[in-house]
Order: structure tokens, then C-alpha cells, then sequence
């Protein structure tokens, strides 16, 4: 026994060398391949990357990554706030050239690089490599958030770092992005550091429950589901979204409710999901966290350039509530700018020449950047004699036009408005119906919901996956469906323009106690399209939305429809700027669900639509009286 243990002491000190050990031999001949601390040769760089961990004031650290050009002198900071991996975002390409490294999401080299600044990207709180907790949308200072911090205060303690340790700096300072960095872009509106000269919230979320990422009116947007798993459930976006399912339509209709759904993925040990299910309704909790109705009572003392995406996918309704909302604010209106272009949700910061199959004949996205967005960050980050755009741009799609303006149309018409209105044999005009127009019935059943693209429905961020063009996609497959109905005007003889926001004004029954409306403004093509011959009769959304009917007369209080009793739905569609070409038809299109971007409406109503059992959802006759029933819209140049 003891020789078996002294071979065995023998082999652990001889035959199984102990790397540790021979490391700090000095007399070991072995020359190890990797130095204990490598230093990248820069020279070539045209930049210098910093990464520095910038102290709150609440003693957390937030991972920043500062890109500096070597030739920047009395340069300005561009900032950008983030949940989505500083690291990766200034590392897209492997290469010395600061605008290779920032070619990618949510960077504008053409902007950045050739205007001299000097790149700011900050991980938010308890994401990627900053310390703290996250929370998806941190609520601002206030009932639901009683500590010192929020997105405000953080982009403060971040400005006030950098101001006084970048010497390149001007001292001047923006904050830009998209999406959830156009929101953080926001927050940074609300006491905003004296450095901060200027703000380019682009396609942000303002209200989740309103018409941005999560709910539209009440629907739930269930193809969100995938995004808070990936996002909320790891610091680093570690577990990823799965599914046995290649089409999400079958995976959403087998897991009967939303609810259902998320918890057989885990979710409700996400508290952003747990959040969701507490509160369908439009309650206090949404209230107070939503931006638009928050800045109600703040005055704009930064210059803002909000920036829309008349096809966002995501974010719709965010940039034109808040634009509507500080220009109600006479004291504000100076400092007030918007940018309307035909893009889909970030669709600015490439190449705009085209969405899907819709071509605009020019690169959209490179016309904002170079005379819209360049010129306005110049103006106030470098040169004040530098021009300033007008205070609204917009793109005019079907003319293919930019326009200028001194300010949007209200949100509600009044004069110079077009009407339309169904007529009967599913007709449309600008002119009311005569006389009894009669009622167009449809049955919408939820086992058998209209898909909001043709199947199979692809998962979000996955190949293949329609999700970033989906508003674009031809609805011809959903007008030759029974339980669409549609409505269609004569063929153009002269154009028809349109602008601002779509207000309907729907009057239907249903058999049932709840239910979905889904309204649908839509270019129909001519038959041959001799440039394009694939776009031939081809239906293009104009504007589009969903209204959940138990919330028809409160969104924050719900209530069950009286079956068989006409009921007024009344709502907002996103902005259109549009015009119907001579020879072109303008449509109409309702239907009661939208699957599977919004959650089946068991048309039976339950408390909580997120628990609704199986026997809960049953087919509900629905009909639109037509009569009482219209679109109105503010009448284009």
C-alpha cells in the first residue's frame, strides 16, 4: 500500500507536469506562446477606443465605449444609450477604420465619422458589461421608481464624466438612437445636463401599451414574446428564444393564450412577462411610464429631432404621440423638428431606395442623413451659422416627393379633410351613402385567425423571417378571405392625397362578448404595372391598426360588448402621407384578428385575456354597418 502511494506521489509530481509551476521556473526552456498582457499596435487606426466603466452616482458602473478619431480637436460627442452590447456595436468589422467599425445597427458612419465625432455607446444598467440591475423599461424618478436613478439621472452622471475627461471634446454633447435607444433618448430630456445640446430620438418606444412594441389599443403583440425572452431573461442575452415549431402560427394556435405561451417558456421568472400579465388594461402602471404623457407637463429645453418610420414595424406610434404632445407646448414648438421618411423600424441609417418590393425611386435614407440629420446635429454641436431644416420633412409616398412644412396637421380633422366611405356592395367613396346602405357580415373565428403574412410565419430575427417588412406585404392574401371584409373605391381618375393620422369611426355588431377590430387603409395597384410587372394589382398598406373592443369607451376600465347591439369603435390609425395615383383604387380592409402579431380575442369575455382557457374562444358573427361607418383624414398637397 505505501508504494502504490508514493508512485503515485511520484506520477502527480513528475508525469503530469504543473504548468503553474514550470511558468515561474527560471530555468524552464520552454517559451510559452501568449504574453501576459498583448498590446494592440494602433498605429494605422484612424481612431482611439477607450473602455471605461463611468461611475453613477449612485456608486453602480456603466460600461462605455468611446471611440475618439485621432485628428479630433474641439470635437463633439455623439452619444448613444443602450440595451443592445456597446462592445458589438462599436466592433462590426475588424478593421482600423472607425467607419468600418461602426457599420451596423443603430451607427451612421456617413454621419459620425465624416462630421468629425467623436462616438459615445453606453450599456444600460444591467445589461452586456455595465453593473446593476435592468429592467426593461426603467420607470423615470416617481411612484414606481422611488430610488435616485433612472435613465435621466444616468445619462447626467454619464455627460458630466465625459465633458470633463475627453480633452478632443467641445464640451458639447448629443444623445441618438434607435428604438429602445431612441427612448433612452427621450428620458434624456427630463433634466437634461447643461452639455447636452441636442437629442435624435428615432422610431423610440414612448407608450408600450398604446401603439408601441407590446399592445396596440389593448391587443398584445405576441410576436413580442420572443424579443423579452431573449432580452430580459440573461445579462447577455444568453437563453435564447426556442420552439418546436417551424411556423409560429401553429406554435401561437396550439398554445392557446399568450400567457399560456410565455409560461411554458419559462417566462414568469421574468418580471417584465410576470408585469404584463398583472396589467392587460391601460391602468396607472402603463400611465406613468408612458413618455408622451409624462413630458406633458416638462417643457423641451433641448433642440429634438424626433424621426418616423411611415412602415416601423415595432415602434409606429411613439415619435408622432410625442411630437403632438410637445407641440402643444407654444414655449416648446422652437426647439421642435420632425423627420418622416418610407422606411421600416432603424430603416434611416441604410439605404433607402426601396421597402420590399415598393421602390421610391431614390435613396431615402441617405437624403436624411445628409440634409436633414448632418446639418441639424452641425448646427447646434459645431457651427450655429450652419442652415437648419425645416422644422417637418416628409416623405410623400406614391409621389415619391420630400415635402417641407412648418408643422404636422392636427391629429383631429376638421377642415380639408377626405372621408371615406363604405358603401354597399363592398364599395368605397368620398361620398356618404344614400339611403339604407345595409350591414357586411363576416364570422371570425379564433381556430381559424387571418394571418398577419401569408404562412409559414417566421419567428422574428430568424432567417427568412418577414417580420422586418411585414407592412409592405401584398393583402390580396387576406381580401379573398370570408372573414375579411373589404372595401373597394372605383378605379383613380384623378389623385387622392392624404396626410396625418387615419381617424376611424366604426359602427358593427357581434354575436359575442368581446372581440377585435382591425382597420386596414390600403393603394391598390392597376392590373399591369409596365415598369414592374410584379406589382400588378399588388395591395399596399397605407396605414394600419387594431383596436381591442372591450375597450371602446375606456382603455383603462374594460367592458363586455351587448351582443346584437350596434357599438361605435373609434381610433387612431399611424401616420399616412401618401397619394393614390390616377388608375390606382383605394381599399378598405376589417377584419377581427391579426395572427399571430396580436394574441387571439377568445371573443367570450374573460377578466384577463392572458389566462383565457381553450373553451373560451368561439366564432362571433360580426356586422359592420356601413352606414355608420368611415375613415377620415387630413386632404394631402
Amino acid at each position: 500500500m505505501k508504494k502504490k502511494l508514493f508512485l503515485l506521489a511520484v506520477l502527480a509530481t513528475t508525469a503530469f507536469p504543473v504548468y503553474a509551476q514550470q511558468a515561474s521556473d527560471a530555468n524552464n526552456s520552454i517559451q510559452y506562446d501568449m504574453p501576459k498582457n498583448f498590446t494592440v499596435n494602433t498605429d494605422s487606426f484612424d481612431f482611439i477606443r477607450k473602455e471605461i466603466m463611468i461611475p453613477m452616482r449612485d456608486g453602480v458602473k456603466l460600461h462605455t465605449v468611446i471611440l475618439i478619431p485621432k485628428t479630433a480637436h474641439n470635437a463633439p460627442i455623439l452619444l448613444t444609450r443602450t440595451p443592445y452590447n456597446a462592445d458589438h456595436m462599436t466592433s462590426q468589422a475588424e478593421s482600423g477604420s472607425m467607419a468600418s467599425v461602426l457599420q451596423g445597427y443603430d451607427n451612421m458612419p456617413d454621419v459620425i465619422k465624416e462630421g468629425g465625432y467623436i462616438r459615445v455607446v453606453q450599456d444600460v444598467r444591467g445589461k452586456y458589461g455595465s453593473e446593476g440591475q435592468y429592467i426593461m423599461n426603467k420607470p423615470m424618478r416617481g411612484p414606481l421608481n422611488t430610488s435616485q436613478t433612472d435613465h435621466s439621472t444616468d445619462t447626467w452622471d454619464t455627460i458630466e464624466w465625459l465633458v470633463h475627461n475627453l480633452p478632443q471634446s467641445n464640451g458639447k454633447v448629443g444623445i441618438i438612437g434607435v428604438s429602445y435607444d431612441g427612448y433612452t433618448s427621450i428620458t434624456a430630456l427630463f433634466h437634461p445636463h447643461p452639455a447636452l445640446k441636442v437629442s435624435v430620438p428615432m422610431n423610440p418606444m414612448v407608450d408600450g401599451w398604446m401603439g408601441d412594441d407590446w399592445f396596440h389599443h389593448g391587443a398584445f403583440r405576441e410576436e413580442m414574446l420572443s424579443y423579452i425572452y431573449n432580452q430580459d431573461a440573461s445579462q447577455k442575452n444568453t437563453f435564447k428564444w426556442w420552439t418546436n415549431s417551424f411556423d409560429n402560427y401553429q406554435l401561437f394556435l396550439n398554445g392557446v393564450s399568450a400567457g399560456a405561451i410565455g409560461k411554458a417558456h419559462g417566462m414568469d421568472q421574468i418580471g417584465f412577462f410576470r408585469q404584463i400579465l398583472a396589467h392587460p388594461a391601460y391602468d396607472s402602471w402603463w400611465q406613468t411610464q408612458a413618455m408622451d404623457r409624462l413630458f406633458a407637463d416638462q417643457k423641451l429645453t433641448v433642440p429634438t429631432m424626433l424621426v418616423h418610420s411611415l412602415w416601423d414595424q415595432e415602434d409606429n406610434y411613439g415619435a408622432i404621440s410625442f411630437y403632438y404632445t410637445v407641440q402643444k407646448q407654444a414655449a416648446s414648438n422652437p426647439l421642435l423638428w420632425l423627420a418622416v421618411g418610407p422606411w421600416n423600424h432603424g430603416g434611416e441609417i441604410k439605404d433607402g431606395s426601396a421597402l420590399g418590393p415598393v421602390k421610391f425611386h431614390s435613396d431615402t435614407g441617405l437624403y436624411f442623413r445628409k440634409n436633414i440629420l448632418a446639418p441639424f446635429l452641425a448646427h447646434y454641436l459645431k457651427d450655429s451659422s450652419i442652415p437648419l431644416p425645416a422644422h417637418v420633412t416628409a416623405f410623400h409616398t406614391g409621389t415619391n416627393e420630400w415635402e417641407t412644412a412648418p408643422a404636422l396637421p392636427k391629429q383631429d380633422c376638421i377642415t380639408n379633410c377626405v372621408t371615406l366611405h363604405l358603401l354597399a356592395h363592398h364599395g368605397l367613396g368620398l361620398d356618404a351613402p344614400k339611403g339604407e346602405a345595409g350591414v357586411v357580415s363576416y364570422v371570425s373565428d379564433p381556430e381559424h385567425p387571418v394571418p398577419y403574412v401569408k404562412q409559414p410565419v417566421i419567428t422574428r430575427g430568424a432567417p427568412n423571417s418577414e417580420w422586418d417588412g411585414w407592412l409592405v406585404t401584398d393583402q390580396r392574401a387576406a381580401s379573398s378571405r370570408t372573414d375579411v371584409a373589404t372595401f373597394t373605391s372605383d378605379v383613380l381618375t384623378k389623385a387622392v392625397s392624404v396626410t396625418g393620422q387615419p381617424q376611424v369611426h366604426l359602427t358593427a355588431t357581434t354575436t359575442s362578448t368581446d372581440g377585435d377590430f382591425v382597420v386596414k387603409l390600403i393603394d391598390v395597384y392597376p392590373d399591369e404595372v409596365p415598369d414592374q410587372r410584379e406589382m400588378g394589382g399588388y395591395q399596399l398598406m397605407v396605414s394600419a391598426d387594431i383596436l381591442r373592443g372591450r375597450y371602446r369607451e375606456s382603455f383603462e376600465h374594460p367592458k363586455p360588448i351587448t351582443p346584437n347591439v350596434p357599438q361605435v369603435y373609434q381610433m387612431a390609425l399611424p401616420l399616412a402621407n401618401h397619394t393614390f395615383l390616377p388608375g390606382h383604387r383605394i381599399m378598405i380592409q376589417i377584419q377581427s384578428s391579426w395572427f399571430p402579431l396580436y394574441d387571439r380575442n377568445p371573443q367570450t369575455y374573460v377578466d384577463n385575456i392572458f389566462t383565457a382557457p381553450p373553451e373560451a374562444y368561439k366564432p362571433a358573427t360580426i356586422g359592420i354597418d356601413i352606414a355608420g361607418s368611415w375613415l377620415t383624414i387630413h386632404q394631402g398637397k
